[in-house]
């Protein structure tokens, strides 16, 4: 498959130099090689999906398929470099042929494509990102005026949102001048989110912009203007408030340069709110069906759709079937079946499914969710559970630095010492690792040697580790507009203050329950200060 996929790198790059060369190309073969551009970087997505997984593992139509792919991307070279030698020698350009033939090529590309996309052993996922593309693709052909359009990811905690349009977002951000994608969460701060906008469309010309006092009239006004001229996405991701949308909504610059906007969110009245101003559309995120949720759960644990043991068969679809496919149960309960890369027994595997209650339910997601991750949770070895529980320190969406994190447990003493040979940090890492293993932190960002670098936690699982550190006297947390611990007259232990401005009143301290304070935590703008 190594090979099919090899054979489309060269035309497309050269279909695409076709583009923006000084080629001349006749108005109607420019839009077909275009449309021919797409359709074969689509198919190439799909071959190196299909890469993957070794040959001898792949169904007969799979092969027979990426072979004609094959064949068609060295014809479609062949036509290209017949072309472009045409031009060099200074011939007559034949546009007539070269339409002809581009058309021709065009329409085997998607009758070729639409074969491959029935073939099951095609991850699912590249579907969904190619029906939100395509939604972006006919938020442009609806109109003939270029102005901005917004389109609206809505759907339950858990089904994926941010990661398909985390996917989407890196696939077309090179298409504009400037993008950003900007989390919002719960209880935001808007003039971190107008910021946290601004330095993502240009990081060097605002480098300094969470240093700034201004307000947020004077950040709108900034925002718009740098906007005004420019081809943007931005993409606002978990919105919970119809007043949050109103607000960025004001700091958008409604030009008319094809700029695109993606909102996710929760809730369906809110994602109305988002199209209010411009045109645009709502995309519903479904559950996975059950087919897409035994891929999305076999290759978590066996790394193949096709390796279930058969003793596990009837217990896998009935784990399944609790799970409702959504995709961070699915994940968060195949953790649970898999200890230092070994599948557990059968018994186990009886015990998940006993202990997951009725599962997920449309009625009640998001308790159902909660049970669901709480499994992982107390799955977790004593010293595990208390790295956890010390996530709960960082804001919503905060993105955390591995090696910081590491430090900072070394400093509390949570990592204990196992071997003589291994360095307390090293130790750190084995207990990152494991934990990002289980599926309970997502990369943020990832070098080149493959290095989690900076991570988040998923705002279902920072829920839980809040709720269970408040009900511990673990950490103590004072965000926008409340304290979450348990009870104002036990000592606290570690306090957590997410909002600088916070307000505090007198009763709520007194030295008896600040006695004991080990560690004290303010984040304050990008920075974090620990006492």
């Amino acid at each position: 498959m190594e090979v099919a996929a090899g054979a489309m790198g060269p035309v497309i790059r050269k279909l695409g130099e076709l583009l923006v060369g000084e080629y001349n190309l006749e108005k109607r073969v420019k839009k077909g090689v275009t449309s021919l551009l797409t359709e074969l970087e689509m198919m190439h997505a799909v071959l190196r999906k299909v890469g993957e997984v070794p040959s001898d593992q792949l169904e007969e139509p799979v092969r027979i398929w990426a072979g004609k792919v094959r064949d068609l991307s060295c014809d479609m070279e062949d036509v290209v470099d017949d072309f472009l030698v045409r031009v060099d020698e200074g011939s007559s350009n034949k546009p007539t042929d070269m339409r002809n033939r581009v058309k021709k090529f065009l329409k085997k590309t998607t009758k070729l494509f639409g074969k491959g996309k029935a073939l099951h052993q095609i991850c699912d996922a590249i579907d969904e990102a190619q029906d939100l593309a395509k939604e972006l693709t006919d938020l442009r052909k609806r109109s003939s005026e270029e102005q901005l359009k917004t389109i609206s990811i809505v759907g339950v905690g858990g089904l994926g949102k941010t990661t398909l349009t985390k996917a989407v977002y890196e696939n077309i951000k090179a298409q504009f001048d400037c993008a950003a994608f900007v989390p919002v969460g719960q209880k935001p701060d808007i003039r971190k989110v107008f910021k946290d906008i601004l330095y993502g469309l240009d990081k060097v010309k605002f480098r300094d912009i969470h240093n700034t006092t201004k307000g947020e009239n004077l950040l709108i006004e900034e925002i718009s203007e740098f906007l005004v001229d420019k081809r943007y996405l931005i993409v606002i991701d978990d919105i919970w408030e119809k007043d949050i949308w109103k607000y960025i909504d004001c700091a958008l610059y409604k030009n008319k340069l094809q700029s695109r906007v993606i909102t996710t969110t929760r809730n369906v009245s809110v994602s109305e709110a988002c199209l209010s101003s411009t045109n645009g559309t709502i995309h519903r995120m479904k559950p996975l069906s059950d087919e897409d949720s035994q891929i999305l759960f076999h290759r978590r644990i066996f790394q193949s759709e096709e390796k279930c043991p058969e003793d596990l068969r009837i217990v896998s679809r009935d784990i399944l079937k609790k799970c409702g496919g959504v995709p961070l149960a699915i994940i968060t309960i195949a953790s649970l079946l898999v200890s230092n890369q070994q599948i557990k027994p059968n018994h186990e595997w009886m015990d998940v499914y006993n202990s997951m209650g009725h599962g997920v339910t449309q009625n009640g997601i998001a308790k159902d969710m909660k049970r669901i991750l709480s499994l992982s949770y107390y799955d977790l070895p004593p010293h595990l559970k208390t790295c956890l529980l010390y996530l709960s320190i960082f804001p919503e969406d905060f993105e955390v630095e591995r090696v910081w994190l590491i430090w900072r447990w070394l400093a509390e003493g949570f990592i204990q010492r196992d071997k003589k040979e291994s360095s307390l940090f090293e130790i750190g890492e084995s207990y990152f690792n494991e934990l990002m293993n289980r599926s309970l932190l997502q990369p943020a960002y990832i070098n080149e040697k493959g290095t989690v670098v900076t991570f988040r936690i998923h705002d279902m699982v920072l829920d839980l580790i809040c709720s269970l550190s408040s009900e511990e006297n673990f950490i103590s947390i004072l965000d926008n507009e409340e304290w979450h611990a348990p009870n104002m007259h036990r000592k606290f232990r570690r306090l957590s203050l997410h909002n600088i401005k916070a307000k505090v009143q007198n009763h709520q301290f007194d030295s008896t329950s600040l006695s004991k304070v080990r560690t004290f935590v303010v984040f304050v703008r990008k920075a974090t200060y620990l006492y």
